[in-house]
């Protein structure tokens, strides 16, 4: 397949560099799954190199001149479209109960909602790899205890392995981003099961990153805990110094009728 002419679409910038849509597509790992969900392919740069790799591609694209485009580039037979909005689209819907991966040059300004609903849907999602902004990259594969480790850090690393693979420079994309990208990528953990609160869990931690430079007593204290929780050593630390198990335990011990009324 000849390299398409790109476009900016979306807030999208289109990748014209044939090599590292190659590397992108060569992170597939087929464990745990057999289909593929490519969000944003745009003029199916990325999409040339993974038709090869599976017969269970489904593509999923907002913009009416790309979905032309991918129609009249694959047949029904190589891959499955779908025209619309992935952060609306039902999966369960799309997938049944069936494992699949993620992968992409995902549009930067919806990049961080498509790693939450990845979380939500987490128990049919094994792999995840993309294009970011490099600076969200770096966030979601930021161990803690530095000023990158946030809300994102914390959630991702509970509940898959990641790994920042390289950085990809603004002059491979058309039009050119004002930032470097990056890919990386992210292997569900193999026990990904929670034995906490999920919704406490997330509360906690968003609470927790809000005011990230108080210490977890002060940035916590609207959860109305009990004085002799809240006298514990753990709540003399700043948030990015916690990992992901302790913002679990942490969870529990407040989930456990350590809250005031």
């Amino acid at each position: 397949m000849k390299p398409v002419r790109a476009k900016k679409k979306l807030g999208q910038h289109f990748l014209t560099d044939l090599t590292i849509a190659q590397k992108i597509a060569d992170t597939l790992l087929f464990d745990q799954y057999e289909k593929v969900l490519e969000i944003g392919p745009g003029m199916g740069v990325l999409t040339q190199f993974l038709v090869p790799k599976t017969k269970n591609l489904h593509l999923i694209e907002i913009d009416r001149e790309s979905v032309n485009y991918l129609q009249n580039t694959y047949s029904e037979i190589e891959v499955k479209l779908i025209e619309g909005d992935f952060l609306k689209i039902d999966l369960k819907t799309l997938f049944g109960t069936d494992s699949f991966a993620i992968i992409g040059n995902f549009p930067y300004n919806i990049s961080t909602q498509i790693v939450f609903k990845t979380l939500e849907n987490r128990g049919q999602i094994p792999f995840f790899a993309g294009m970011f902004q490099k600076e969200v990259a770096e966030r979601i594969c930021e161990p803690p205890g530095s000023k990158k480790y946030g809300i994102l850090s914390v959630l991702v690393q509970i509940f898959y392995d990641t790994t920042y693979l390289f950085t990809v420079p603004p002059d491979v994309f058309k039009p050119p981003p004002k930032v470097d990208s990056a890919v990386m990528q992210m292997v569900r953990k193999e026990d990904y099961s929670l034995d906490c609160d999920e919704a406490l869990l997330f509360k906690i931690v968003k609470l927790s990153f809000q005011q990230r430079r108080k210490t977890l007593r002060n940035s916590l204290k609207t959860l109305n805990l009990s004085d002799m929780l809240r006298e514990d050593t753990i709540f003399d630390l700043r948030p990015e110094k916690l990992s992901g198990d302790d913002f679990i335990q942490l969870t529990k011990r407040i989930g456990h009728g350590n809250i005031s009324n």
